[in-house]
């Protein structure tokens, strides 16, 4: 009889995480938990379900630029599935936005909306994206954009759950002459009399080509300008926009990536004129926060296809769970999966606080150093991560028609998208030496780690205090502030992960045992890189 081997299958994305139901059984109140806790049950089903047949047809039918119809008239029109309408749809209706900005559970609604995002993202065909870039507009706007009455209707829009009004919103900033360094932007703003602009340039990397909005960088005689774009016109033509072409990925291929032309198009400007950068970081810092938990939420999804599997696979007259090394192998994709979720929601718990000027002093200084750290960890971690994963499959992992290849190709862009890891790691310095940023951030880790009270997790507190104390004195030179950036997330996870564990002890909550195991797991593994001091230049030198 021929063999036929069984695939991995998914379940509810929320009753199967242990880690994320346990992290909101501490960090959420009783009555804000049972708002919630139906909620993201109810959509993981969905997740597992229908959203993730919807995430399957839309990579399946990538989209596809018509630059002309019939006639020969330029349409610039860009086609994507219909599962990928269907999951935009699904985006409003489920408040994957609006939830942050109703605040209906106060400063709980960030963690309550980003919970969800995170359920959301490996089964969202990469519309996660749009809903980064749609968020950012939306705090860009809510705090920049009151005194335009059109901004103030974007606005609404963009936080709707009518999917007849809800808008996404791109993020128009990478040039062919800049990229990150946005100081060499060349798309120019020309202001006209009714107090509108006009935009004139190339933007070499434009996500979210369909959305119905877009914010952009262009250059003025003040300096850079934030601006706000509606693509089309009541006729859905683009107005003053040429699409030169749909980039070729390595991955997130359902969503429209594309090179465009300015010419003309029509625009408003977002805050003060020559204040384009300052203006544009309130929302880098949301697309960050996104990136970083759509990083969690990737390594969980395919941990969870890698157990699954261990367990309806045999190998050498064994499954291969019962495997020792198999399942110590799955043992550290969970230690580092569960890190990665530690630090999402402490970023999360904070931004909340933050919106809801809740925060302390501190607390929005650990808040501007930790969305770097959080983006630039967990998106290396991730990449790992789906690499990791899937060898757990052998060959099947290597098979496109398995769907595994594309957890590698889609893990690879957030290291790169908002940010890659050397940028980030310069913003993370220049946190540290401009707004003194660092103190705030390693005194409250150290204060987590010294109020561990089980015996078993004492000597890894210890580590963490320890290397609390290297880190003060490290990350001065340039050339270390990668490694130092890293050490940071490292030292952070550990201290996050130590004081959940010492509560989930201490309450006799379900997942203690796993919580300490994997923060004894973590904090066994060398927490601050030597490189975190200096590298010399001579080496670097002599390396390149």
């Amino acid at each position: 009889m021929s063999f036929y081997q069984d695939p991995p299958s998914l379940g509810n994305t929320f009753t199967g995480d242990a880690a994320l139901r346990s992290h909101l059984r501490r960090m959420l109140p009783s009555d804000v938990r049972a708002a919630v806790e139906p909620d993201l049950e109810r959509f993981g089903e969905r997740c597992a379900t229908d959203l993730l047949a919807l995430d399957a047809a839309a990579e399946a039918e990538p989209p596809r630029h018509v630059p002309h119809d019939a006639w020969g008239r330029r349409v610039d029109r860009i086609e994507v599935s219909g599962a990928l309408r269907a999951l935009d749809r699904v985006s409003a209706e489920e408040g994957l936005v609006a939830i942050a900005y109703e605040r209906a559970l106060g400063a709980w609604s960030r963690v309550h909306q980003l919970a969800k995002l995170y359920l959301f993202h490996p089964s969202s065909a990469t519309s996660s994206c749009p809903l980064a870039m749609t968020d950012g507009a939306a705090r860009c706007l809510a705090r920049h954009g009151t005194h335009d009455p059109a901004l103030v209707a974007a606005y609404r829009r963009l936080t709707s759950r009518d999917p007849a009004e809800f808008w996404t919103s791109g993020q128009w900033m990478t040039e062919r002459s800049g990229g990150s360094d946005v100081s060499r932007t060349s798309t120019v703003g020309v202001p006209l009399d009714d107090g509108t602009w006009r935009l004139n340039g190339v933007k070499w990397f434009t996500s979210a080509t369909t959305s119905q909005m877009a914010l952009a960088l262009g250059r003025t005689d003040s300096g850079l300008s934030l601006f706000c774009v509606e693509l089309r016109d009541a006729h859905g033509m683009l107005r003053g926009i040429r699409v030169e072409r749909l980039k070729d990925k390595l991955g997130t291929r359902a969503l429209p990536t594309a090179e465009l032309t300015l010419d003309g198009a029509p625009a408003r400007l977002v805050g003060e004129v020559g204040r384009g950068v300052r203006t544009v970081a309130e929302m880098l810092n949301v697309t960050r926060v996104y990136n970083a938990v759509c990083a969690a939420a990737s390594m969980r999804r395919g941990l969870s296809l890698a157990r699954d599997y261990a367990v309806r696979r045999e190998a050498f007259g064994r499954r291969l769970i019962d495997h020792p090394l198999h399942a110590a192998t799955l043992a550290e994709l969970e230690v580092e999966t569960r890190g990665a979720l530690a630090l999402v929601l402490h970023v999360a718990e904070l931004l909340g606080r933050e919106e809801c000027g809740e925060a302390t002093d501190d607390e929005r200084a650990t808040l501007r150093v930790l969305t770097p750290v959080a983006k630039l960890f967990t998106g290396k971690q991730a990449v790992a991560a789906a690499s990791e994963t899937l060898e757990a499959f052998g060959g099947a992992g290597y098979i496109e028609d398995t769907g595994l290849p594309r957890l590698l190709r889609d893990a690879q862009v957030l290291a790169i998208w908002e940010g890659t890891t050397n940028v980030l790691s310069l913003d993370v310095r220049r946190a540290m030496e401009r707004e003194h940023a660092l103190a705030p951030l390693l005194a409250g880790l150290a204060q987590r780690a010294e109020s561990v009270a089980g015996d078993a997790l004492r000597p890894s507190a210890r580590r963490v205090r320890d290397a609390v104390d290297v880190l003060r004195g490290s990350g001065g030179d340039e050339s270390a502030a990668r490694a130092f950036a890293l050490s940071l997330g490292r030292v952070a996870i550990g201290a996050l992960l130590l004081e959940h564990a010492d509560w989930a002890e201490r309450q006799g909550d379900p997942d203690a045992a796993a919580a300490a195991s994997a923060a004894r797991r973590w904090c066994a593994r060398p927490l601050v890189d030597d490189r975190a001091a200096a590298f010399p230049s001579e080496d670097i030198d002599a390396l390149i």
